[in-house]
C-alpha cells in the first residue's frame, strides 16, 4: 500500500474543498462501528479538540441492550454522559460505495484527556508506545475467513439494497436453511469465485480503493466460505485495516444480495472462521528484530536455532499469558464452538516452527526468509475485535521481553497434534465463562499488562454476554427435549 504524507489540520479546507460531509466512527467493544454523518462546517469546527459523543457506545451491547449491570464508563449514575471524541486524521479514506465522501475514525478520551479504558483502539496504541518508548515498533498481519450466505429473494429488501433481511429469513426459517453463497468444499479452488466473480473482484478492488489492500484473497474450505490475507503493515494501522475491511465487505455484499458472516462457527460439523494474526517487532529503522544474525547451534530447542533472544522472550510471553487474557481472543460464546479438537483449531498453549496445529506458529528461517521472521497466533477467531487481539499479543509479548521470561514448555514436533502426549501445554478455556473467570481473577496477566479499569469493564461486559445465554432456550434444547421429557 503506497504511503501519503501524513494529514495535517490545516490541510483539510483544500483537502475536503469539494465536500460537503463526513464520516466518522469509533470502535466498540465487540469491534463495531459506531458514528454518525456531520457537515463539513461542523467537522472543520471539530477536527482539533474533538466533539461529544454519547458514552452508552460503551454502556451496551452489540444489540444495542444495556448491559444488565451497568460499568463505569457509562451509566445511569454519570447520565450516560459524553465521551470526547477526537478524529484521527492518519485514518483518512475515502468511502467508494457512498460517492467517495470522506472518513476518519475517532479516538475517545475521558473529560480529563486521558483515553478512554475501554476504547479499543485507544487500549492499542497505548501498548504501542511502551515499545516505542524504548525505540521499537511492532508490524502485524491479519487473516480473516467468512461464511457468506444468500437469503432468497423476499419483501424485507430496503429500497438502496436488494439484499433481503437474514433476520426476516431466520424469523421464518430454522437456521440451516440459509442458503451459503456456494456449495461444497473449495479450498483454494481458482474457477469457484467464477460463479460470483463481479461480487469476488468488487471486494478486491474497493479494499483497495478505501486503503484496505489485500494480499490475498481466495476461497477457503467450506460452503461459500472466503478468506482475505490483509496486506502487512504497521500494528495500530493494521488493526484498522481488519477492522474496516469488515465494513467493506458487508457494504459491497448487499449490493449482491449476500451476507457474510463472521462468527467463528457458524456450521456444526465444519471447521470456524478463523482470524489468525501475524506479529514481529522491529526498530526505528523497520529492522526485523526477532531473527538471530548467526544461528544457534546450541538453542535449547532446533525450532529456536535462528530466533533472537528478544524473540525467545516474547514467545515466553505470550505463551505465559495465553490462558488469562482468552476473552481478547474468543469474545462471544460461539468463540468457544471453534476451538475444539479436529478442527484446524488450537486448544492448547502450544507452539512450533510452522506447525498450523499450535497456538502460536513460529516462522523463522530456515523455512523463511530472516525479515520475515515472525509469530502467527492462530487462537483468535475472525469474530474478534482485532485492536483487542493485537493489544494482547503485543502487551503478552513485551511482558516477555521485560521480565526475561524462558520458554516454558517444548514444541510440537512435526506430526504431534495439539493434546497429544507430546503437547505439555495447558488446555485453553472451553467457555466464554472459564475465559472470563480467569481473565478477571485478582492475579490475572491480564490485569498486570492492561489495568484493572479495562478489564472489569470488558469483563463486565462478557459476563452479560454469559447472562443472556444462560436464558437463551436454543433450538437443539427445543428439538431434544419437546418430546422426551
Amino acid at each position: 500500500m503506497s504511503a501519503t504524507p501524513p494529514l495535517k489540520i490545516d490541510d483539510l479546507p483544500e483537502v475536503l474543498r469539494d465536500d460537503t460531509k463526513v464520516k466518522l466512527a469509533g470502535v466498540d467493544v465487540d469491534g463495531m462501528l459506531r458514528g454518525k454523518l456531520v457537515s463539513k462546517k461542523k467537522f472543520l469546527s471539530v477536527a482539533k479538540e474533538g466533539f461529544g459523543f454519547c458514552s452508552v457506545i460503551f454502556g451496551w451491547d452489540m444489540h444495542d441492550r444495556l448491559y444488565d449491570q451497568e460499568l463505569k464508563i457509562s451509566n445511569k449514575q454519570n447520565g450516560y454522559r459524553d465521551l470526547i471524541a477526537v478524529p484521527d486524521l492518519a485514518s483518512f479514506r475515502r468511502i467508494p460505495w457512498e460517492g467517495d465522501i470522506p472518513f476518519f475514525l475517532v479516538d475517545f478520551f475521558d473529560d480529563d484527556w486521558k483515553p478512554v479504558c475501554a476504547d479499543p483502539r485507544g487500549l492499542l496504541k497505548t501498548t504501542v508506545e511502551k515499545l516505542q518508548k524504548k525505540g521499537y515498533n511492532a508490524m502485524a498481519g491479519a487473516e480473516l475467513e467468512f461464511f457468506q450466505f444468500k437469503v432468497p429473494n423476499s419483501s424485507s429488501s430496503t429500497t438502496d439494497s436488494p439484499s433481503p433481511s437474514v433476520i426476516s429469513y431466520l424469523n421464518d426459517n430454522p437456521p440451516h436453511a440459509l442458503p451459503p453463497l456456494t456449495e461444497g468444499m473449495f479450498g483454494y479452488s481458482v474457477t469457484r469465485p467464477t460463479l460470483n466473480k463481479s461480487y469476488y473482484h468488487d471486494v478486491y478492488d474497493v479494499c483497495a480503493k478505501f486503503k484496505c489492500d489485500l494480499e490475498g484473497w481466495h476461497t477457503e474450505s467450506g460452503p461459500g466460505v472466503y478468506e482475505a490475507a490483509l496486506e502487512f503493515g504497521q500494528i495500530s494501522e493494521m488493526a484498522d485495516r481488519a477492522s474496516l475491511f469488515k465494513y467493506v465487505v458487508r457494504s459491497v455484499a448487499s449490493g449482491y444480495g449476500i451476507t457474510p458472516c463472521f462468527m467463528a462457527k457458524p456450521k456444526h460439523g465444519l471447521p470456524g472462521n478463523s482470524g489468525h494474526t501475524h506479529v514481529s517487532v522491529v526498530d526505528k529503522d523497520g529492522k526485523n528484530l526477532l531473527f538471530r544474525e548467526q544461528k544457534d547451534e546450541n538453542a535449547p530447542y532446533p525450532d529456536i536455532a535462528h530466533l533472537s533472544d528478544l524473540g525467545r522472550h516474547f514467545l515466553a510471553g505470550i505463551l505465559d499469558g495465553l490462558p488469562d487474557i482468552m476473552p481478547m481472543l474468543a469474545p462471544t460464546i460461539n468463540s468457544y464452538k471453534r476451538l475444539v479438537e479436529n478442527f484446524w483449531a488450537p486448544v492448547t498453549v502450544s507452539w512450533g516452527l510452522e506447525h498450523r496445529a499450535a497456538s502460536v506458529r513460529l516462522i523463522a528461517p530456515p523455512t523463511s526468509k530472516p525479515g520475515a521472521t515472525r509469530f502467527e497466533v492462530r487462537v483468535p477467531g475472525a469474530d474478534a475485535n482485532p485492536y483487542f487481539v493485537m493489544s494482547a499479543i503485543l502487551a503478552l509479548g513485551w511482558r516477555g521481553v521485560e521480565k526475561k521470561l524462558e520458554i516454558s514448555i517444548p514444541p510440537l514436533g512435526k506430526g504431534q497434534d495439539v493434546g497429544s502426549s507430546a503437547d505439555k501445554g495447558a488446555r485453553l478455556a472451553r467457555s466464554l465463562r472459564e475465559a472470563t473467570d480467569k481473565f478477571m481473577s485478582k492475579d490475572s496477566i491480564a490485569r498486570e499488562v492492561f489495568g484493572d479499569d479495562f478489564v472489569d469493564h470488558f469483563g463486565g461486559t462478557r459476563e452479560n454476554e454469559i447472562r443472556l445465554w444462560d436464558e437463551a432456550v436454543t433450538d437443539w434444547e427445543l428439538k431434544r427435549y419437546i418430546e422426551t421429557v
